[in-house]
């Protein structure tokens, strides 16, 4: 156990992936896979052992890729981070993976948002219009719409002349008034998630 892992995690183990030995119920929770150099993602997450492969894993990497990333995903990962990410950083990562959500880095996310508004002229948003925003105030819209560019919270603050806590407070209500859970989420419906055949 790394020392970040242990404040993280007090009750946490640390052991080989691929031990024949089964936790005793309700022990674990989510499986934190720390990636080996050399070997694939696929692979040494297809080695878990299998009463591991039945828990969300969050995949560490000590030289973390957005292509690496994606594989990891590809492979069933819920999450995936830093090997020397920061305590709390953990924490809030095991809670998001917990209640169903996918962690998935910054530079990805952006990614994948910028990649479904490229997708927008090829979607089927005619018919809709912009009926995803009629709940919205003038400046959650503001924000929804510069949040699916891709933008950060950090960026949008900056482009709308608001602190980032505000942005904070618009981006929870804007996911609450959607049921949406993440950015990717929003950025699929703001951007129309009807995609023509």
């Amino acid at each position: 156990m790394l020392p970040r892992w242990s404040e993280a995690f007090q009750s946490g183990r640390a052991g080989r992936p691929q031990a024949p030995r089964a936790p005793k119920s309700g022990n674990f929770a989510v499986v934190w896979l720390r990636l080996e150099h050399g070997l694939s993602v696929a692979v040494q997450i297809e080695n878990l052992a299998p009463q591991f492969k039945l828990l969300p894993c969050v995949v560490l990497s000590d030289q973390p890729s957005d292509e690496e990333a994606l594989a990891a995903f590809a492979a069933g990962a819920r999450g995936y981070c830093n090997t020397h990410a920061a305590a709390q950083l953990l924490v809030q990562i095991a809670a998001v993976v917990l209640q169903g959500g996918l962690w998935i880095g910054e530079s990805l996310m952006k990614r994948l948002v910028s990649a479904t508004g490229r997708l927008q002229g090829s979607v089927v948003s005619a018919a809709e219009g912009e009926t995803w925003s009629k709940n919205l105030t003038e400046r959650e819209k503001q924000v929804a719409r510069t949040l699916a560019s891709g933008a950060s919270n950090k960026e949008i603050a900056r482009t709308l002349g608001i602190t980032e806590r505000t942005v904070k407070a618009h981006v929870g209500a804007i996911f609450e008034k959607l049921q949406v859970r993440d950015r990717l989420q929003l950025s699929l419906r703001v951007n129309g998630h009807s995609v023509k055949d």
